[in-house]
């Protein structure tokens, strides 16, 4: 076999359809668009999820849930983080302020404190929200704990 001998397997390569280029082309009048109709137009473009009249999927789907719209989200914390934070930015008081200034919390941010872990610590606390069992934790190791409205 030589360099000039090499084609493509058969079946590999197929021509280009040029569209309207006249009858003799076999794609000439209509150029293989049908007739009339808003796809047979220059400048179509069919939008996303149109289903071409049948009804669309996301209204055969029935809606299920809801959204309840009076939910407050909290950022939390939990007791065993917090001595970590606290040494980590040498912090005592946890207020929002200084939870925001570390970058801890946005501005819009609650926050709530939850109990999970150990605090050996005597920390200090002004925050939204805090589980019975974290007051205790914190109470027991000498800190204070203060709730903002």
């Amino acid at each position: 076999m030589k360099l000039h001998q090499l084609r493509p397997a058969k079946g590999a390569t197929h021509k280009e359809k040029r569209l309207g280029r006249g009858d003799g082309s076999g794609h000439g009048g209509t150029s293989t668009k049908g007739t009339k109709g808003h796809q047979s137009r220059s400048g179509f473009k069919r939008k996303m999820s149109h289903e071409g009249g049948q009804m669309p999927i996301q209204r055969r789907i029935p809606k299920r849930g809801f959204k309840n719209i009076h939910r407050v989200e909290y950022k939390i914390f939990n007791v065993g983080q917090l001595e970590q934070l606290s040494d980590k930015y040498s912090i005592t008081e946890f207020s929002l302020e200084t939870l925001y200034v570390n970058g801890l919390i946005g501005q819009n941010d609650k926050v709530k404190i939850l109990g999970n872990g150990d605090l050996k610590k005597k920390l200090s606390f002004k925050v939204n929200k805090v589980s019975g069992k974290a007051q205790t934790v914190i109470e027991a190791a000498g800190g204070t704990v203060e709730i903002i409205k």
